[in-house]
């Protein structure tokens, strides 16, 4: 893998593509977290006297609308705070005024360009990585990093079409994640992997890809209903994924000894925050309550299995985390894992998010910017901008 440190940036005009896709409203940025991800190898342009030209996208854009909403300045302006130094910002995506702005950067200055899916209003020119464009944005730099995780598994003009036509390399936050989730291919063991989250469908090739490599998979979330199903369990009005009620039925058969479902369930009648809950063993359930968290044996289960694990995976929350009642087990367990110092891999937004509320991120061995890239990788599957770097 190619990175920022075998190019030749001293001097250079260097394109970064960042993942500045962060939540905004009303103007103001609620979480910098994917700003603040980006400033190692923006600071490392920087101190190799680098003309910086930044890219990245922001929300989907579909229509006039949607640009407002979507605009990048707030970004530019947090970046400043952040770097301590005026950055400049280009309304346009492509023309002469952009091009006069480039032509004018001096070392060290630093130039966002606005969203990247602008150019998704004349065909999906980004999104479907238009040849055009992308020689386009290429022939403003010398180099290209790709430093957004979060959209590398995607063939965009921004990174793959950038990177067909210019020296290119990964920047740190990427180099970073693949280090990181590349020990999950001959990983330390025992080796578990934890799976919440609502629906199998979202994580069929996860399972298929990490089944043969871990020791055990512990399964929670909405999910692990469907898991019951499959082995005739009544489970209520619980979330039931049914079109791969076979497909758990095949896992539970093929890996009986791997599979770890919970035993015990937060339950209720309604799908609600204010009603109370009881805990009710999983083949108890009754046929008007459903389960919206892991319970109080289930948690002490799974700490039993991960207390002699050496490396651990863990995508999807284990409840239902927006409501205050069902995050209990998922932060208890996070919590578990740092007081014990397990060497823990969070992969996926969810989870993450989860993670950072709680307050735990920081004490994570690695928590994933990348969500569906994330998946994409522990699926097996090739990384489009990954790739694109020669």
């Amino acid at each position: 893998m190619k990175t920022i440190k075998d190019l030749d940036i001293n001097d250079k005009k260097v394109i970064i593509r960042c993942d500045f896709n962060v939540p905004i409203k009303e103007g103001k940025i609620i979480d910098d977290t994917r700003i603040r991800a980006a400033l190692e190898t923006i600071n490392y342009c920087i101190e190799h006297n680098s003309k910086i030209i930044l890219l990245s996208h922001l929300g989907r854009i579909k229509e006039e609308s949607d640009l407002k909403k979507n605009d990048l300045s707030p970004v530019a302006k947090r970046l400043s705070e952040l770097l301590e130094r005026d950055i400049l910002f280009s309304e346009k995506t492509r023309g002469p005024e952009l091009e006069a702005v480039v032509d004018s950067l001096k070392s060290g200055d630093i130039l966002l360009i606005q969203n990247t899916r602008y150019e998704d209003l004349d065909g999906k020119k980004e999104s479907k990585n238009d040849e055009e464009l992308g020689k386009y944005w290429a022939s403003l730099g010398d180099v290209f990093i790709n430093d957004a995780f979060g959209t590398i598994h995607r063939a965009h003009a921004s990174n793959v079409g950038i990177a067909s036509n210019l020296d290119s390399a990964v920047g740190f936050l990427v180099e970073k994640e693949i280090q990181a989730l590349s020990t999950l291919n001959n990983p330390e063991r025992p080796f578990v992997v934890i799976l919440g989250g609502a629906k199998v469908e979202d994580k069929i090739g996860v399972i298929e890809n990490l089944v043969t490599k871990a020791d055990k998979i512990l399964i929670g979330g909405g999910m692990a209903f469907t898991f019951l199903k499959a082995q005739g369990m009544e489970i209520g009005k619980s979330l039931l994924d049914e079109n791969n009620i076979d497909f758990c039925k095949k896992i539970l058969s093929t890996y009986p000894e791997k599979i770890v479902l919970p035993i015990d369930f937060a339950v209720t009648n309604e799908y609600t925050n204010d009603e109370e809950y009881r805990q009710k063993a999983s083949d108890n359930i009754s046929i008007d309550e459903m389960g919206l968290d892991i319970g109080d044996k289930t948690l002490e289960n799974f700490e039993n299995i991960l207390r002699d694990s050496k490396i651990v995976m863990w995508n999807g929350p284990l409840g239902v985390y927006e409501f205050e009642k069902y995050k209990k087990n998922t932060d208890r367990l996070l919590e578990y894992i740092c007081n014990n110092n397990i060497k823990t891999i969070l992969g996926g937004g969810d989870i993450v998010a989860a993670a950072t509320q709680a307050g735990y991120k920081d004490k994570i061995y690695h928590a994933s910017t990348g969500g569906g890239a994330t998946l994409e990788y522990l699926e097996g599957k090739t990384l489009p901008g990954l790739a694109a770097i020669k």
